[in-house]
């Protein structure tokens, strides 16, 4: 059976944010055109629905990494933050926005919250698991060493 760990992240993401989209599971708030996505940021992003990407992209994390909470997510959505002629350091990423996308993601119900954070809810595993298969077998020419998995 395919699961997540064998199709590419990129791939993968990209085929969950096109199924959250036209399922209409999340919505992209109002405030979404304005906001960085952290404080290492200089600008809003660029893609009309980098909130999609992103809501895929958090539940491929809660289905890797298993009870995950904002706080982490934070810290993986972060990066570099220039300071100039100082020292760059690490930068976490908005809280708001993974808070937001993860109310969403529970609403449609493909993650619950439990005491350490948030998992992945069967209906959410299927569906990437679902996703994750489709894409497999589009993938076969491409990456001939695939088929083994």
């Amino acid at each position: 059976m395919t699961t997540v760990y064998d199709i590419p992240a990129d791939i993968l993401i990209k085929n969950v944010a096109q199924k959250l989209k036209d399922e209409n599971f999340v919505q992209a708030p109002d405030w979404g055109s304005q906001v960085k996505t952290g404080v290492h940021k200089e600008l809003s992003p660029m893609d009309q629905d980098w909130w999609y990407t992103r809501c895929a992209s958090i539940v491929r994390r809660i289905y890797i990494d298993g009870p995950t909470g904002v706080s982490r997510l934070r810290s993986f959505y972060g990066g570099k933050m220039r300071k100039g002629s100082a020292s760059p350091h690490h930068a976490r990423g908005s809280g708001s926005v993974i808070r937001a996308a993860l109310q969403q993601l529970e609403s449609a119900g493909f993650v619950k919250s439990v005491k350490k954070g948030r998992v992945i809810t069967p209906k959410g595993q299927s569906l990437l698991d679902n996703i994750a298969y489709e894409a497999k077998s589009g993938l076969l020419e491409q990456y001939p060493g695939i088929d083994k998995y």
